[in-house]
Order: C-alpha cells, then sequence, then structure tokens
C-alpha cells in the first residue's frame, strides 16, 4: 500500500471514505445508518474524534475527520470494527430483513478469505485517507461529500438529504455535531 493512503501527522484533517464489501447497498435502513451515527457519537465524545463534514451513503462513507490526540487510524479502526459488530447484529436479528442470508453469507465469506478477519467482514480494509493540506483541498472535499447525494439522484439538493453534514452549512440542524475550521 502506498503512503498517501495511510494517515499521516495526525494534528491535520483528513478526507476518508470506506466501503461496504462488494458495495452492497446496506444503509438503506434508517437503523442501520444509526448504528453508523452513534459510533461517530462515541468517537467524538470518548475518543476525540473531531468530524467536519461527513454522509452516509447507501454504500459507502465519507467523512472529513481531525482529532484532539488520538491516533486518527486507531479511532477510525475502533470504529470500523464496533459499527461492524453491530451492524451484523442488527443484520442477523432484523426480522424485516429480505436480504439477511445473502447478506451474511458473503460476509461471512469475504472475513474468511481475509487474515485480518475471523469470521466476518463488513468494510472493506482501506480508508483512503487523504491529507488536506490547503482551505481549497478542504473546501473541495466538502463540496464532494455534500454533492454526493445529489450526483446519486437521493436528492435534488444537498441539504435536504437527512444523512449528511451538508443540512449544517444551510441552518438546518444535522444529525451529529460537527467541528469548524476557524
Amino acid at each position: 500500500m502506498s503512503r498517501k493512503y495511510k494517515f499521516g501527522d495526525s494534528s491535520e484533517l483528513y478526507f476518508i471514505s470506506f466501503a461496504v464489501i462488494n458495495w452492497v447497498d446496506l444503509f438503506i435502513r434508517k437503523e442501520y445508518k444509526d448504528i453508523v451515527l452513534d459510533s461517530w457519537r462515541f468517537c467524538q465524545k470518548e475518543k476525540g474524534l473531531e468530524i467536519y463534514g461527513g454522509c452516509i451513503m447507501s454504500s459507502h462513507v465519507h467523512m472529513i475527520v481531525g482529532t484532539t490526540g488520538r491516533p486518527l487510524e486507531k479511532i477510525i479502526g475502533e470504529m470500523k470494527s464496533f459499527t461492524s459488530r453491530n451492524l451484523r447484529k442488527a443484520i442477523e436479528g432484523n426480522p424485516g430483513e429480505s436480504r439477511k442470508k445473502w447478506i451474511t453469507e458473503m460476509m461471512k465469506q469475504t472475513g474468511l478469505d481475509n487474515n485480518n478477519n475471523n469470521d466476518w467482514q463488513l468494510w472493506q480494509q482501506h480508508n483512503q485517507p487523504i491529507e488536506l493540506r490547503t482551505p481549497e483541498m478542504f473546501h473541495q472535499k466538502l463540496q464532494y461529500i455534500h454533492d454526493n447525494p445529489v450526483e446519486a439522484g437521493f436528492v435534488e439538493r444537498e441539504e435536504d438529504y437527512w444523512y449528511s453534514s451538508a443540512r449544517d452549512f444551510y441552518g438546518k440542524k444535522g444529525l451529529i455535531e460537527l467541528s469548524y475550521i476557524v
């Protein structure tokens, strides 16, 4: 893996993306998206995660993140591990999940095929962190995050997508607390 896909200086902000294995559209259910949001809130409160922007799409997540101390690599790894375990429980325990067998078999097989896992893999291994070295890079990535639901055809206006930080930039209350550059 090249250095451009690793976290470097944890005092900097990073744009990250991570996706469900095989780009499965897992986050079409509110309860699954809420597990991700709960994890973000916990990491903000307990692990020093700063979130400057984010969006939960149907098969992947985009974020701009920083930290108040702990290495970002550790925080993001713990967040992905937590959400994987809790999403597994939610999928397996959801009587209305029509794709349960297909999803669980795929994730179990992927986990068994990957030496980094024991028996389950929900997220693809990489985060593709990109250090945001300039204000222009920050704003370009933030706009990319906010444009994602519009480009996907979920909404006409970026501020109308509930699971995006765009709401906060249009005077609407978002679903998580954001950090801001001053």
